[in-house]
C-alpha cells in the first residue's frame, strides 16, 4: 500500500519526535524531505502573497488617505468660490429681504376690529368679517414671527365697485391704530402694467421697491393682464417665500439695477417676501386665479377667499345717508348753514352709484354738493348766521336749495361754468370743410351726446359713457386727418378732453427695431396722447399676418393703453377700408373697442373744383370763371379711372401748384398780365 505524501511527512515527523521504534527507510527519508520542500514552497509562496496584500493594502490605505485630503482641499475651494461667486452676482448673491421689524405678539387683540370696521364699510358685513379673520390667521396659527415668507395670501373678489379696495385700506389702519400692524400703509402693484416680456426689469425694479417699503401689505392688482412669467414670479415669492432672480442685480440709489453679465460685488440673488401680507385683487373667483397661477397657489389662498356682494338698494340708501350725514356736518363748520333734507335727496345721491366707479360716484355727488353749498356762501351780501336753516329738496330729478325759508333755487346751477373754448370757431372750421357731410354730422353728434352727458352728470343723474374710439376708411385725400384734428378741437372745447392735441403716428412710431423695444415705444406714444386724440394713419400695416410679431405686440400694447386710459384718450385709426376689415382680425379686443367706423367718401369733380378755389384763396390766388367746366369735368375723368391713386383732395392741391408754376411762366411773357389771376390754360388738363 503505497503512503501519501502527507501521511509519508506525518510518519518522518513521529520518529523524528520518537513516535516510532524503528528507523526510518532512506526512500521514506528522501520523500519526507520532499514533502518539507514542498510544504515549505507553498509557506514561502503563502508568506509572500501576504506581504503582498499588506504592501496592497498600505498603498490604498495611502491612496484612499490622499483621496480624502484632495477632496477636502477641493471642498475648501469650492465653498471659497461659491462665496466669491455670489459676491460678484454669478452665483445667487445676496438676499434682498425687508428690514426685520420687532415680531409681534401671538395674542394680539383682534376683538371688536369687524365691528368697528362695519361702521365703515355699509352692506358687506360678510366680507368685512372675512377680511379680518384672514389678517387673524398667521396670530393664530403661530407663524406671525415668521419674517421670511408672507405672512398670510388673500384673494379679495367680488362685482367691481363693492368696497374691496376700501374695506382693505379701512382694516389695515385699524390694525395699525391697535398696534396689531407696524404700517397703515398698503402697497399696490398694477400688474396690468407688465403685459409682455420688455417689462421685466420694470417689474423687478418695481416688486423690490414694494417689498422694501413699510407697508406690511402688499396688494396686486389686475393680476389678469399680467404676463404669465411675472405672474410665476408672485406665485413663487408669495408660496416659497422667495424669488430666485435669473440676472444680476445691484442696488444704485435704492434701485435694482440689472447689470447684465458684468462682476458685481454684492448683488442681489434672490428676493424675499418678508413676512407681509400678500393681497389679491379680482372681480373673479378661484376659476381665474387658478388659470393665472395654478392649481397649488389656489390651494395656499383657499383659506382666505373673501368674497362682496352686489349692494342691495337698502345698502345704497345707508351709505348715502351715511354721506349726507358727513356733508351736513361739514357744512355746519364751513358754511354755517344748518342743512336739512328728505329721503328724496338721500335716493337722489344713492343713484350716482355706478359700477365702473363704485362708491367713488356718490363721493364726488357729495363733493359737488358741497361746493355749490360753498358758492352760495361766498355769493350771498352777507355772511348767514350760525345755523341758519337750509333745505334740500329735489325736483325733476335736480336740487333745489331753500335757505331760511325762502324761494328754492337750482343748487347746482350755482357753480362756476367750466371753460369750454372756442366752440364757435371749431364749429366754423367743421363748416368751412367741403363736402363729407355725414362725416361733419358724426362730429356734430358725438359732441352733442357729449354735451348732453354732461348736463346730465351735472344734475345728479346717472351718465352713459360714450365709446368714442373710431374707425376711419377711405381713399386717401378725403380728409381724414383733416377731420380728425377738428374732431380733437371740437372736444377739447366742449370739455370732454383736457388736453385736445392730436398725435399722429404710423407703424414705424410704434414698432420697435429689436425685441423688446415695441412696448415701451408704444406706450411712450400712448403717454404722449394722454388728454388728447391719438390717430394712427394706416393703421393696417401694424399687421403683417401671424408671424409679425412686432406688429401684434404693437396691437396688444394699444388695446391695453385703450383700456386702461379709457376716460383719457381718444384713438382713431385711419385706413383703406378692406385693409382695415382685415386689421380688426388681428386681435379679439381691437373690433370692440372700436364700434364707430365712419366711411370717408371719395369727392366729386364739383367738390375738388371747391377745394382748389379754397386753396386758391388761401395763397392769394383766384381763378378766372372759365376754369370751371374743364376742371369739374377733368376732375371727374380722374375720379372716375383710379381715384385712390390720384389722391383726391391731393390731386386738387398738386393741380394748383402746377398752374401756378405754369403762370410764373406766363408772367414773364406778359408782365402786364394780372399776378393774382389763374387761366384755364394755366392747368396742365391731359
Amino acid at each position: 500500500m503505497t503512503m501519501s505524501l502527507e501521511d509519508q511527512y506525518d510518519a518522518w515527523v513521529r520518529g523524528l519526535m520518537g513516535g516510532r521504534k524503528y528507523a526510518a527507510t532512506p526512500e521514506e527519508t528522501f520523500r519526507a524531505n520532499e514533502a518539507v520542500q514542498q510544504m515549505q514552497s507553498e509557506l514561502d509562496a503563502l508568506t509572500a502573497a501576504q506581504k503582498r496584500q499588506k504592501a496592497a493594502s498600505a498603498a490604498a490605505e495611502t491612496v484612499q488617505k490622499a483621496g480624502r485630503q484632495t477632496a477636502e482641499h477641493v471642498r475648501q475651494m469650492s465653498s471659497e468660490l461659491t462665496r466669491s461667486l455670489k459676491q460678484d452676482g454669478l452665483l445667487g448673491g445676496t438676499v434682498a429681504a425687508p428690514t426685520p421689524r420687532p415680531a409681534a405678539t401671538g395674542r394680539a387683540d383682534f376683538s371688536g376690529v369687524a365691528d368697528k370696521v362695519k361702521t365703515h364699510v355699509l352692506g358687506q358685513d360678510a366680507f368685512v368679517s372675512a377680511v379680518v379673520k384672514a389678517f387673524r390667521r398667521p396670530f393664530v396659527l403661530g407663524t406671525v414671527s415668521d419674517t421670511t415668507r408672507a405672512k398670510n395670501l388673500m384673494l379679495l373678489c367680488g362685482p367691481d365697485g363693492t368696497g374691496r379696495h376700501y374695506t382693505l385700506h379701512c382694516v389695515v389702519e385699524e390694525l395699525a391704530a391697535r398696534g396689531i400692524l407696524h404700517s397703515a400703509l398698503v402697497e399696490t402693484l398694477d400688474l396690468s402694467l407688465y403685459p409682455g416680456p420688455a417689462q421685466e426689469k420694470l417689474f423687478l425694479q418695481d416688486l423690490y421697491a414694494a417689498l422694501q417699503s413699510d407697508a406690511e401689505v402688499l396688494a396686486f392688482d389686475h393680476y389678469e393682464a399680467c404676463a404669465a412669467t411675472y405672474r410665476n414670479m408672485v406665485a413663487a415669492l408669495a408660496m416659497d417665500g422667495t424669488l430666485a432672480l435669473s440676472s444680476r442685480y445691484v442696488l444704485q440709489r435704492g434701485i435694482l439695477v440689472d447689470v447684465g453679465t458684468a462682476l458685481a460685488p454684492g448683488a442681489i440673488g434672490e428676493l424675499q417676501a418678508g413676512g407681509k401680507y400678500f393681497v389679491f385683487f379680482s372681480a373673479k373667483g378661484e376659476e381665474a386665479l387658478a388659470d393665472a397661477f395654478g392649481a397649488r397657489f389656489v390651494d395656499a389662498v383657499a383659506g382666505d377667499i373673501c368674497r362682496t356682494q352686489p349692494f342691495t338698494p337698502e345698502a345704497l340708501a345707508a351709505v348715502a345717508a351715511r354721506a349726507l350725514n358727513d356733508l351736513a356736518q361739514r357744512v355746519r363748520r364751513q358754511c354755517g348753514l344748518a342743512l336739512t333734507m328728505g329721503a328724496d335727496v338721500r335716493d337722489l345721491l344713492a343713484g350716482q352709484y355706478g359700477k365702473a366707479r363704485g362708491m367713488q360716484a356718490i363721493q364726488d355727488f357729495g363733493d359737488t354738493i358741497y361746493r355749490a353749498l360753498a358758492e352760495y356762501v361766498l355769493d350771498a351780501d352777507t355772511i348767514p348766521a350760525d345755523g341758519t336753516p337750509a333745505l334740500l329738496t329735489v325736483q325733476d330729478n335736480r336740487l333745489f336749495l331753500a335757505v331760511d325759508g325762502g324761494t328754492p333755487m337750482d343748487l347746482l346751477a350755482l357753480l362756476p361754468q367750466q371753460y369750454r373754448g372756442d366752440v364757435d370757431a371749431v364749429e366754423a372750421e367743421l363748416s368751412a370743410i367741403i363736402g363729407l357731410t355725414e362725416v361733419k354730422n358724426y362730429v356734430r353728434d358725438i359732441a352733442k351726446n357729449v354735451q348732453a352727458q354732461q348736463r346730465r352728470k351735472a344734475q345728479g343723474l346717472q351718465v352713459a359713457d360714450v365709446n368714442m374710439h373710431m374707425i376711419f376708411t377711405g381713399n386717401p385725400g378725403t380728409g381724414k386727418t383733416t377731420i380728425a384734428r377738428i374732431l380733437a378741437k371740437y372736444l377739447k372745447a366742449i370739455g370732454a378732453l383736457r388736453g385736445g392735441q392730436l398725435v399722429e403716428v404710423t407703424r414705424a412710431d410704434l414698432v420697435g427695431r429689436y425685441v423688446g423695444h415695441t412696448a415701451p415705444l408704444t406706450n411712450s406714444v400712448i403717454q404722449s396722447a394722454l388728454g388728447g386724440v391719438l390717430f394712427i394713419d394706416e393703421a393696417y400695416s401694424l399687421y403683417r399676418g401671424g408671424e409679425d410679431s412686432f406688429g401684434l405686440e404693437a396691437i396688444d400694447t394699444l388695446v391695453k393703453g385703450i383700456e386702461d386710459h379709457r376716460n383719457d384718450l381718444v384713438v382713431i385709426l385711419a385706413g383703406y377700408t378692406k385693409e382695415m376689415a382685415l386689421f380688426l382680425s388681428a386681435n379679439s379686443g381691437l373690433a370692440s373697442r372700436f364700434p364707430n367706423q365712419i366711411e370717408f367718401p371719395d369727392y366729386t369733380g364739383e367738390e375738388l373744383y371747391r377745394i382748389l378755389l379754397s386753396l386758391a384763396k388761401s395763397k392769394g390766388y383766384t381763378l378766372e370763371e372759365g376754369c370751371r367746366e374743364p376742371l369739374t369735368t377733368w376732375f371727374d375723368r380722374k375720379q372716375a379711372e383710379d381715384a385712390a391713386t390720384n389722391g383726391n383732395g391731393r390731386m386738387a392741391r398738386n393741380a394748383l401748384e402746377k398752374a401756378i408754376l405754369n403762370q410764373s411762366r406766363r408772367l414773364i411773357a406778359d408782365p402786364a398780365a394780372s399776378l393774382e389771376l389763374l387761366l384755364p390754360g394755366d392747368f396742365d388738363l391731359d
